[in-house]
């Protein structure tokens, strides 16, 4: 077994702090890297040693791989966490580590690579009897050529940039003389975000529901699969709130969805935490999306009905401890809910909004958990994701774990920058979302920033009256003479 008395968490924000956490629980110190612009943040201050490795774009600094190694073999570092983002899922970073004889807490590279292009990606777990949604099977950037496949599979089709995701260079082409306006577009954007323009085309699956299967996987030939979760509240293609379990899938549709991830993780070897996501139409049948090759930002939803601690299996798995646990041992208990609080301004597209953080109080209480990354009086930084935590609430069923979260989100005040807590607010209070009957076009077809806008201002009606109740009811009480 290797050891690991240092880790360095390649990151910054709410997920450095959470990966540090379990590191000190397991008596592991801890090193920070961060920007010009993070020399105050929480993750600094949080860890056993700091260094700064640069300006404040992530191009400068998160990004710089090198001067992150080289930290690395100046503090004697024997392993990386790298959290979400910035160089999680590069390959190259990762060969690095293994190169200077530094653990990276993740797959290995060529496992990295290869799920890191969609389209690699499906042809390593084609040969698994994996459904897969109809489309091309090669990277196309002629306009032409991608037209007359869009014709054959058939409108509405999707376009979706090979090399990258979070939303980016993907484009739902519903009619033909769309296509070539669109393609344009795709092809821009996947150029300009990954610098590689080559795209790929699938049928578009109509109510669509998203949903991603957490597996774990040793050295030994053990995976496992840690049930679901359930991603179809999402803004821009990205993920807003999650769940877990799902509350549509039966038990059976639930193993199956299981196995088929676990085929995908042995299609590429894979070593460590990952997520393989599915999109689910409405008769429940379900087609291989990408795998995803690090923790989720949804992660802590799986902890909560798990009871499993995701970034010490990681850290063990990593030092070359086999799995313990059987697939049959694991269940699931309770309900879990979760949402990503970002400085977004829900009444204006969910655009960033940035700022000073004039008060910031966090909710408290039983079955309430905030994965958080920054502090009353800190400037949120315009340079990197606008999320400042994230919230999550735990119930006995789903009923429960959405009151809580109605109730935490009232409880969470800041005020300095828009956040998308009212939106949170709104989306548990909807009855579709209520009673699980939604997809992904969940905010195309229910939220409208009027509606939100009018409900906040009832609400801040109902506190001013509530609070001008109690102020005449004292003035009242001070009136009273003393006897």
């Amino acid at each position: 077994m290797k050891e690991i008395k240092k880790i360095l968490v390649a990151n910054r924000g709410e997920i450095a702090i959470r990966v540090m956490k379990t590191a000190r629980k397991m008596g592991i110190k801890t090193v920070a890297v961060y920007s010009v612009a993070d020399r105050n943040a929480l993750h600094v201050k949080y860890a056993d040693q700091a260094v700064c490795i640069g300006e404040a774009p992530s191009s400068q600094s998160y990004l710089r791989g090198d001067k992150i190694i080289e930290v690395c073999l100046e503090l004697g570092v024997d392993a990386v966490h790298p959290g979400y983002g910035f160089l999680s899922e590069n390959a190259n970073f990762a060969e690095a580590c293994e190169k200077n004889n530094i653990i990276f807490i993740g797959p290995k590279s060529k496992a990295i690579e290869m799920m890191g292009s969609k389209l690699a990606a499906k042809e390593a777990v084609m040969h698994y009897n994996i459904p897969m949604v109809p489309g091309i099977d090669h990277a196309i950037d002629n306009i032409e050529e991608a037209k007359k496949s869009a014709e054959q599979i058939g409108f509405p089709i999707l376009i979706k940039a090979s090399a990258g995701g979070g939303g980016k260079g993907m484009r739902v082409v519903e009619k033909t003389e769309d296509f070539v306006s669109q393609m344009d577009r795709a092809i821009s954007e996947a150029t300009s975000a990954f610098g590689d323009g080559s795209v790929f085309i699938e049928k578009y699956v109509t109510k669509p529901r998203h949903i991603e299967i957490q597996i774990m996987a040793d050295g030994f030939g053990n995976v496992l699969y840690l049930f679901e979760r359930e991603c179809s509240i999402q803004r821009r293609h990205q993920k807003v709130v999650e769940e877990a379990p799902s509350c549509i899938l039966t038990p059976e549709k639930r193993q199956q969805m299981g196995e088929a991830a676990v085929k995908v993780a042995r299609a590429c070897d894979y070593i460590g935490a990952g997520t393989v996501e599915f999109l689910l139409d409405d008769q429940l049948n379900f087609y291989f999306l990408e795998m995803n090759t690090r923790l989720q930002v949804e992660h802590p939803v799986t902890e909560m009905i798990s009871g499993l601690d995701l970034v010490e299996l990681q850290i063990r798995v990593a030092r070359g401890e086999a799995l313990t646990m059987k697939q049959e041992e694991l269940s699931i208990k309770g309900h879990a809910m979760e949402l990503r609080v970002y400085a977004e301004d829900p009444l204006n597209d969910f655009l960033p909004n940035v700022g000073f953080l004039n008060k910031y109080i966090l909710p408290e209480g039983d079955g309430i958990r905030v994965d958080n990354g920054i502090e009353e009086g800190m400037d949120v930084p315009i340079y990197y994701d606008p999320m400042l935590s994230k919230l999550i609430t735990y119930g006995q069923t789903r009923a429960e774990a959405i009151a809580l979260m109605s109730k935490a989100i009232d409880n969470y005040i800041v005020e300095g920058v828009a956040t998308t807590l009212p939106f949170g607010k709104f989306v548990m209070e909807h009855e579709s979302f209520r009673s699980g009957d939604f997809d992904t076009g969940f905010v195309k077809n229910y939220y409208d920033s009027n509606l939100l806008k009018a409900s906040m201002n009832i609400e801040a009606e109902i506190a001013a009256f509530i609070a001008f109740s109690i102020h005449s009811e004292e003035k009242k009480v001070l009136r009273l003479p003393i006897e």
